[in-house]
């Protein structure tokens, strides 16, 4: 996976960016931009309004949210942000000069630290629960074929015990994906169906082996000295996780079978509980979890149409709101992209703070 997504002729390092396969809700509309911006001024705030306010973007893509909040910040606080697109990929040309553009993530950051679908890129294994236990899946990096490996390692182990349990059933140990023939209107069709797929007989489907982006979720939150980090991601609980796991691929607006071949992303929901944990034992300081569309809606993006007098006494007004209502309502869908996971993680500030009610 991480050859696939990030080696020389990696998916996230060749050809026209995520933006050009997939929609994210940095793609989906300038609403998404706004309310993080206003998320940037709350810690702002907190902070006592720094002479230089950091904005680091883990898994940039393009820098497309940078390039908004710039244009879309009051010129007094413009001046004092100081955007950073952390990505593998190399400068796109017609990147702003002030945007930095580096393929780590700088020390000492004072502001927000952003990463949106970052962590569902981050590589992971997969094991199969089997009558012997669990086992690691090993995948032909040419065909995507399946078959079932040795037992995992030690670490792997302690994080299935604790972050993904078995559950009991009767569902297959080898996926079969169906490769989409057109847009999907729901980006979760292969990949939220319980027990689907045909193959061989396990006893406790499919998980994927979170430590690595606890690792680097960790890592990214360590290198805050004050402010706020947060992940914007699909994911999914303890109580809750998929049975039969969430590996798919995304190529040209389809899902697709998830071959590693570098043709097309290859993703996985995130357990956003076990990133939770990691990141809280880094800031020592309480979190906030809650989904993109109770977070949206906080921050003033709700969805809600605008009330029908506008119209006879501004009609140029009145569909300017409505288009924005209209973008809010698709970020905060539940069943869409209002269903990703906001988990905000304060360091050296109060999470009353920058956590809008």
């Amino acid at each position: 996976m991480e050859r696939a997504l990030y080696g020389p002729d990696g998916f996230f390092v060749s050809g026209a960016g995520p933006a050009a396969h997939f929609r994210t809700s940095v793609h989906a509309s300038p609403v998404f931009a706004a309310s993080v911006l206003r998320q940037l001024e709350m810690v702002d705030a907190a902070l006592g309004h720094p002479a230089r306010l950091d904005v680091v973007d883990v898994g940039a893509g393009r820098g497309e949210l940078l390039r908004t909040l710039l244009a879309q910040a009051a010129p007094e606080l413009a001046t004092r942000i100081r955007p950073v697109a952390v990505e593998r990929a190399t400068r796109p040309p017609d990147l702003p000069p002030e945007i930095d553009w580096r393929p780590d993530i700088p020390e000492g950051i004072t502001g927000l630290l952003l990463a949106t679908e970052w962590l569902d890129n981050v590589s992971v294994d997969v094991a199969v629960h089997t009558p012997a236990g669990w086992r690691v899946l090993l995948v032909d990096p040419g065909t995507g074929e399946e078959t079932v490996g040795p037992p995992p390692s030690p670490t792997d182990t302690t994080w299935l015990t604790h972050w993904w349990p078995p559950t009991p059933a009767p569902i297959p140990v080898i996926k079969e994906f169906a490769a989409a023939e057109g847009p999907d209107p729901d980006t979760n069709s292969l990949i939220n169906a319980v027990g689907g797929g045909a193959g061989g007989g396990g006893v406790g489907g499919r998980a994927e082996i979170g430590w690595a982006r606890d690792l680097a979720w960790a890592e990214a939150v360590g290198k805050v000295a004050r402010g706020l980090a947060l992940a914007v991601d699909y994911g999914h609980l303890r109580e809750s996780r998929p049975l039969d796991g969430t590996l798919t691929g995304y190529r040209g607006g389809r899902q697709v079978p998830p071959v590693p071949d570098g043709s097309c992303d290859v993703t996985a929901h995130v357990a956003m509980d076990s990133v939770a944990s990691a990141g809280e034992r880094v800031a020592r300081c309480a979190y906030s979890l809650v989904s993109q569309r109770e977070a949206l809606r906080a921050l003033g993006a709700d969805g809600g149409r605008p009330p029908l007098s506008l119209a006879s006494r501004d009609p140029a007004g009145y569909l300017r709101a409505l288009a924005t209502a209209s973008a809010a309502a698709e970020l905060t869908d539940p069943a869409g992209l209002g269903g990703h996971l906001w988990l905000r993680q304060p360091v050296g500030v109060a999470l009353d703070a920058v956590v809008a009610r």
